[in-house]
C-alpha cells in the first residue's frame, strides 16, 4: 500500500492494528469468539509438519458446524474456499440420507414362528386372529399382520372362479348402466 510523501512506514503495522482494534470494539463477543476459534483452527491445520496441511474429518465438520452457527464464517477463512465448505456440508448430507436409507424397517420373525403359522394354519383351518391369540398364549410376541403375511396362501379353487362368473351374469345388466351413466363432454367434465 502506497502512502503519501511525508508518511513514515513504521505506522502502517500500527495503523491497522488500531483499525483492528477499534473494529473489534464494535463488534459482539460472539461473534469474537467464532472467529478466534476459526483462526485457532486454521493455525493448528498449518502447524502440521507436511507442504500441504491436509484437513481431517473433525477439521470439516468444524467448518460445516460454524457456517450454521455464525454468519460471519466467510471473513475468517483462509485455509479453503468458501465454496468447498459448502461442498462438504452437501456431502455430509448426502452421507446422512445414504445411512438413513440403508436402516431397514422391524427384523424378519424367526423361521421357527413361521413354520409354526403354516402348521396351524394348515392343520386347524384357524385364521389370523385365532393364530395371534394361541402365539399370544404360548408367549411368542408376534403381531397379527405378521402372523398373515406368514399365513400359507390359498389358491383359487374352482368354486371361487363359478363365484365370480355367477356374480357377473347376475349383475350384467345393472354393471353396464353404471359404466354409461358417467359421460365426458368435450371439456372433460363428467354428466
Amino acid at each position: 500500500m502506497a502512502f503519501p510523501i511525508g508518511y513514515p512506514d513504521e505506522m502502517h503495522p500500527i495503523l491497522v492494528a488500531v483499525v483492528h482494534t477499534l473494529r473489534s470494539l464494535l463488534r459482539s463477543r460472539f461473534g469474537l469468539a467464532m472467529e478466534n476459534a476459526a483462526l485457532l483452527q486454521q493455525l493448528a491445520v498449518m502447524k502440521q509438519k507436511r507442504t500441504r496441511p491436509r484437513l481431517r474429518g473433525t477439521d470439516r465438520l468444524f467448518w460445516v458446524v460454524l457456517r450454521r452457527v455464525w454468519s460471519g464464517w466467510t471473513g475468517a477463512l483462509i485455509a479453503v474456499k468458501p465454496e468447498t465448505v459448502f461442498r462438504w456440508h452437501r456431502a455430509g448430507f448426502r452421507a446422512y440420507w445414504r445411512w438413513k436409507s440403508l436402516r431397514k424397517g422391524r427384523p424378519q420373525s424367526h423361521r421357527e414362528i413361521r413354520d409354526l403359522i403354516c402348521k396351524m394354519a394348515t392343520d386347524n383351518g384357524w385364521g389370523a386372529p385365532r393364530i395371534h391369540a394361541e402365539l399370544c398364549k404360548l408367549g411368542l410376541l408376534v403381531s397379527e399382520l405378521t402372523v398373515s403375511r406368514s399365513m400359507p396362501k390359498k389358491p383359487a379353487g374352482p368354486d371361487a372362479v363359478e363365484r365370480c362368473k355367477r356374480f357377473l351374469q347376475n349383475h350384467r345388466d345393472v354393471l353396464a348402466g353404471m359404466d354409461f351413466f358417467s359421460v365426458p363432454t368435450a371439456t372433460f367434465r363428467v354428466l
